[in-house]
């Protein structure tokens, strides 16, 4: 969830969320891995001492952001709860996304919310085992994720639900989010496909497809209990100011959430992989420098992409155009993924921008 504190005059000095991927090593073998995550740790993750001085170095932002402890499977790394320890002593505000496996117990969980951990994220692909399981690559991780979910609960444990949709369970996602439900989660976030890592293998939606999900999701916010929003489709938010009818009013939804800041990759997200290089995003593998070498905070700042990535007017094709690119700005990574230009058009939006007139005219309403 965003801060109420945070304001789109903080892009350009602090990110909204800080991904640190602890590790790369990953008991599963999930289809659409980006890190393409092995069993073992590698050789040159930062060191115990190297990942307190990058928290040292997040937590020195003007805004300190929302620090994520990912991977890989964060739960195989043995000093984890040690640096969940030292970012709680740091002030910054903490989640974790453990994968689904025999670490990610009732007592792991216990100790990492002990240690300062305010949010889980879990990821649930599928209605069913058979589809969840085979997305994971581990025969038992659905149950495992059924179980991680229970067991936040009993420890009052927000939790986010992840679920990566392609077309092997695009059929499946009602009855998802009739099952989450059940499971009283704080939110659920629909990542949409980013061809990279293990992932080119997978089949991601068309325009037309996304446009369908989109459609499905509105109704769903209807409905559930729960907050949903999309990662990686910033399309979406287009979709729903257009369902909104005027896409200037209503500045919050029927869950009572604040419109869009126009978050995306590079634009409030910084990613820092295992061995320090410093990313715009986690499906973003621009190297921006790498820490210790380079503080962060400087890389965030000041580094070229990062800079170019949250100038809207240097997006070009339809996304250049476009009315919604301040609030949208399509899917850095997939533009990137897909066309090896960062800043080219969302590969996977059917939208056609207004016409110059209404453009010019709609970038004078809101003081572009």
């Amino acid at each position: 969830m965003i801060p109420t504190d945070y304001s789109e005059a903080d892009f350009a000095t602090s990110p909204l969320m800080f991904y640190y991927e602890v590790t790369q090593a990953c008991d599963l073998v999930c289809q659409h891995c980006r890190a393409s995550a092995q069993p073992e740790a590698h050789p040159g993750q930062l060191t115990f001492d190297q990942s307190r001085a990058l928290i040292d170095d997040v937590a020195s932002f003007p805004k300190p952001p929302t620090m994520v402890f990912t991977g890989g499977d964060p739960l195989k790394r043995p000093d984890l709860f040690e640096l969940i320890r030292y970012a709680r002593d740091k002030g910054l505000r903490l989640a974790l996304t453990p994968s689904a496996t025999p670490l990610a117990t009732y007592d792991a969980l216990s100790q990492a919310k002990q240690a300062g951990i305010g949010c889980l994220g879990v990821s649930l692909d599928g209605a069913d085992a058979e589809t969840h399981d085979a997305f994971r690559g581990w025969s038992g991780s659905y149950a495992r994720t059924l179980e991680m979910l229970e067991d936040a609960k009993r420890l009052g444990l927000p939790v986010q639900v992840n679920t990566t949709v392609s077309k092997r369970n695009v059929g499946q996602l009602i009855a998802l989010a009739d099952q989450l439900a059940k499971h009283r989660i704080m939110m659920w976030a629909v990542f949409f496909l980013i061809p990279v890592g293990r992932g080119v293998e997978e089949q991601r939606l068309t325009a037309e497809e996304c446009e369908q999900v989109f459609e499905l999701l509105w109704r769903q916010t209807q409905e559930q209990p729960y907050a949903i929003k999309t990662t990686e489709a910033p399309h979406y938010r287009r979709f729903v100011m257009q369902k909104q009818g005027d896409p200037l009013a209503g500045r919050s939804d029927s869950h009572g959430r604040r419109a869009p800041l126009g978050v995306r990759d590079g634009k409030g997200i910084m990613f820092v992989a295992h061995d320090g290089q410093i990313f715009p995003a986690g499906f973003l593998p621009l190297s921006c420098g790498k820490f210790p070498e380079q503080s962060v905070v400087d890389a965030y700042q000041n580094h070229p992409t990062f800079v170019s990535l949250r100038d809207h007017d240097q997006l070009v094709g339809k996304c250049g155009m476009c009315e919604y690119r301040a609030v949208c700005g399509g899917s850095r990574s997939r533009a990137f993924a897909v066309t090896g230009n960062p800043l080219a058009e969302e590969p996977d939006c059917q939208h056609q921008p207004a016409g110059d007139g209404e453009l010019i005219a709609w970038n004078a309403a809101i003081g572009q």
